[in-house]
């Protein structure tokens, strides 16, 4: 089997995730065939906002982007923890060298755009923090989910399933 085929990795805030942008697209991996870690900020069981708890396999300081097609960041009121986060960053940056598929939904676009990944591509948001992206030197959109290249941007939960099945097609079309 080739290093990361189909495996991809989610990350979490450990409190504060948002519930559907975790089970919805985790489902719709699973049910396509490909393995899921969870990586959190912190080990021990995650707190949704919604009241779903995960227990995370690692942390991001030990996501191997070389084992992982996609990388995936989900939203949540939590997810600041994301926008300050030095070892998510590094990862970041990594994963966009390597052309990885990188997905963020809700506020975490925040963090693709402040490691600079989003500098002068077509980006969308939780509407509230569309002035961020501006900011960073996103072109923000106004829609509920965005491809532009191997970056998947999506607005918030109601696009949860849609986020999901462009990150599949994107990460099959590299696999072909």
């Amino acid at each position: 089997m080739s290093s990361g085929q189909d495996k991809i990795v989610m990350v979490i805030a450990n409190e504060g995730f948002r519930d559907e942008e975790l089970l919805k697209p985790l489902k719709y991996f699973k049910d396509e065939g490909f393995c899921v870690d969870i990586a959190s900020d912190k080990l021990g069981e995650a707190q949704g906002m919604l009241g779903a708890t995960i227990t995370p396999d690692l942390i991001i300081e030990e996501i191997d982007i070389d084992s992982y097609k996609a990388l995936i960041l989900v939203g949540g009121s939590g997810a600041t923890v994301f926008w300050d986060s030095g070892a998510l960053d590094y990862k970041l940056k990594k994963a966009y060298e390597k052309k990885k598929v990188i997905a963020a939904i809700c506020i975490s676009p925040v963090a693709l755009a402040k490691s600079g990944i989003l500098k002068g591509k077509r980006a969308t948001v939780w509407p509230q923090e569309s002035q961020r992206l501006i900011d960073y030197g996103a072109e923000y959109v106004f829609e509920d989910v965005v491809v532009d290249g191997n970056l998947v941007t999506a607005a918030g939960p109601h696009a949860a399933l849609d986020f999901a099945k462009e990150i599949v097609k994107l990460v099959r079309q590299d696999l072909e």
